[in-house]
């Protein structure tokens, strides 16, 4: 029988942070590669590496911090995620998904999840934000979900509702902030795979006539997570590379984390904006 996270446990996490800072954090925020620098425009931190937090999931890639980092965004006490987990990492679902899990427990009401995303709309190039509307749960189908196993009652129900998945009042403050900052915004269906291998054209051919503007390897576990406890998503992606639909390009993850010199700003702009208006 697979050892399923228990409740316990998650409390464990959840206790350790709760005993390390002054603030309740009303947000959380997951950044993905790349976009680890939005979390210096917290002010007055308390950092708390993964490693120091009892049954955290340690990131393994370049790119991903590994450290909480905790204070006041933008008006609006957050929980700042540098660096996350990945299925592809060894860690089951249910254990990639726990940092949800504890933000829950330490009673954060907003998750906003980033990510790096390589493009399939023929639209999007390097650079881009998208904003997700969305998603495939791609991996999910295929038996990953993460809500698989004994059901955390103090959470949610067994069948949660996903008719919703991202929030529809924080997609319009993204729009908004986008829209007041002249930043261009696509909305779009994010698909999630197991990966680590990149997507080979024909992957990518399939995704984009099934739907998809953009793929990755993470946030959709994520938001199914969020979404059994009711708490309310924004989903961004930025995008590290151009739809490789014909075999002409190579991606690499150095890419992927360069993009992210010209999508930080972006995707932090359009977060100060929703987060300002939260504070409101």
């Amino acid at each position: 029988m697979e050892p399923f996270i228990t409740l316990n446990e998650i409390d464990a996490a959840a206790d350790h942070i709760r005993n390390r800072i002054t603030i309740t954090p009303r947000v959380g925020l997951v950044l993905g590669s790349g976009l680890g620098k939005l979390a210096d425009s917290v002010m007055d931190p308390t950092i708390i590496h993964y490693t120091e937090i009892p049954n955290w999931p340690l990131s393994t890639i370049h790119g991903h911090a590994g450290r909480l980092v905790i204070g006041n965004l933008f008006g609006v006490p957050s929980l700042v995620m540098q660096g996350r987990v990945h299925y592809y990492e060894g860690y089951p679902m249910d254990h990639v998904t726990l940092p949800i899990r504890v933000m829950q427990r330490l009673g954060i009401e907003i998750i906003i999840l980033t990510n790096a995303a390589g493009a399939i709309n023929a639209d999007y190039v390097p650079g881009d934000v998208m904003l997700l509307v969305d998603h495939i749960n791609m991996i999910g189908m295929g038996g990953l979900n993460p809500l698989r196993g004994p059901n955390l009652a103090e959470f949610g129900e067994r069948f949660p509702d996903m008719s919703r998945p991202y929030d529809y009042d924080l997609i319009a403050k993204a729009r908004e902030a986008a829209k007041t900052n002249q930043i261009g915004l696509h909305e779009g269906v994010y698909v999630c795979l197991a990966g680590p291998s990149f997507e080979s054209p024909a992957d990518l051919r399939f995704l984009q006539r099934i739907g998809a503007d953009a793929v990755g390897m993470s946030t959709v576990p994520e938001n199914i997570v969020a979404r059994h406890g009711k708490t309310r998503v924004l989903g961004l992606s930025g995008i590290s590379n151009k739809a490789n639909l014909d075999g002409s390009t190579i991606t690499t993850h150095e890419e992927v984390l360069e993009a992210g010199i010209l999508i930080v700003p972006k995707i932090t702009t359009i977060i100060r904006g929703v987060l300002e208006s939260l504070a409101k």
